[in-house]
């Protein structure tokens, strides 16, 4: 309360004093106001931005004020003078460049293109390549142009990369697991299924609904028997820590040579090709329909994992299925939907779609 009536008789006072002075003292007092309120603005903003035309008209107004008042002038002569020589810099200073010239840019994606190429050629290798073609470029520019787009030097790049290693290892690798289906009476069975790592083809043993030991090594007797046939024999084995795979289903896999590996514990995403491809099937079949029993499940799967093999698109192999491989189809300018026919599988529930003959 103290506070409040100091202030309100403070206020009184002051109007009281201007009640008593002239009119003309009146521009004084706003001057005064003024000058405080530039002060308020100085201790709020650390830097002002002043553009070109500001910059001009302080100058001038800094020729018209005398030197007492200077002091009060926001810029200070110095930055007066620094303006100044900016401005007969920007004058007589024309832009240059120095250094070596660049290099063109068809000359970089040759000298990327040859090491990523020819992975034992060092930057003296490169740079005798280059000289045969014409290309005129210092040795140096040779080694700085790999190195800065994050290709390292010979011998660095001699051995092969983890994506290489696991392209020529996936053609002799092979994954397993199981996955359950609930009928509409509640029983679960369970389905094993392999699948080729390089070419994406799934092989779906069998339907049980007591998954034992002996019934599991016959699943595998049944796939060697398969893979026999295939050109690259298989080398490597990768499977979970499910119980379900005994000592004797090992056993029938290096009896053939193969050699089995088992994940980590609780790590999915080691086996993640076949992680994958159980959730493809639930997606696009068994979450939408309903099983009966083990003899439905049997066709289900059957044709399912045909349609899978033979006609589904996979992005890894280039939107090719797994029995076609790298071939790829004729390809057509102009195509007519007239044309297209389609092939229903599981009574409609999948679509697949091919060109007239």
């Amino acid at each position: 309360m103290a506070l409040s009536f100091l202030y309100l008789v403070f206020v009184r006072i002051l109007q009281l004093l201007r009640v008593l002075r002239r009119d003309h003292d009146e521009l004084a007092i706003e001057v005064v106001m003024l000058r405080h309120e530039v002060a308020v603005l100085r201790r709020q903003v650390a830097r002002p931005v002043l553009r070109p035309p500001d910059r001009a008209l302080l100058a001038g107004l800094s020729r018209l004020l005398g030197r007492r008042r200077l002091g009060r002038f926001f810029v200070q002569p110095e930055t007066l003078l620094r303006w100044h020589r900016d401005l007969v810099r920007r004058r007589w200073t024309y832009p240059h460049r120095s250094g070596r010239p660049k290099v063109p840019a068809g000359t970089v994606g040759i000298v990327l293109r040859l090491a990523r190429g020819n992975p034992t050629w060092g930057y003296r290798r490169i740079h005798g390549e280059l000289a045969t073609m014409g290309i005129e470029l210092a040795p140096s520019s040779v080694w700085a142009i790999p190195h800065r787009h994050g290709i390292d030097p010979f011998p660095g790049r001699t051995g092969p990369t983890w994506t290489d290693f696991l392209k020529s290892q996936a053609s002799t690798m092979l994954a397993c697991d199981f996955f359950t289906v609930d009928t509409v009476l509640l029983r679960r069975l369970y389905v094993p299924f392999f699948i080729e790592i390089d070419t994406r083809r799934v092989y779906v043993t069998g339907v049980t609904a007591n998954p034992i030991g002996p019934w599991v090594v016959q699943q595998a007797r049944n796939l060697t028997m398969v893979l026999a046939e295939r050109a690259r024999p298989v080398r490597f084995l990768l499977r979970d820590r499910d119980a379900k795979f005994t000592a004797g289903f090992d056993e029938v896999f290096r009896s053939e040579l193969v050699r089995v590996i088992r994940t980590p514990v609780r790590a999915p995403r080691a086996n993640a090709f076949v992680e994958r491809f159980v959730g493809t099937i639930r997606r696009e079949c068994l979450d939408r329909m309903l099983i009966l029993g083990r003899r439905q499940l049997e066709v289900v799967l059957a044709e399912y994992v045909d349609h899978y093999n033979s006609h589904r698109p996979h992005r890894s192999l280039g939107q090719a299925s797994p029995l076609s491989g790298s071939l790829a189809p004729v390809s057509t300018s102009s195509p007519d939907a007239t044309q297209l026919r389609r092939s229903d599988r599981l009574g409609g529930l999948i679509h697949e779609y091919k060109p007239a003959a």
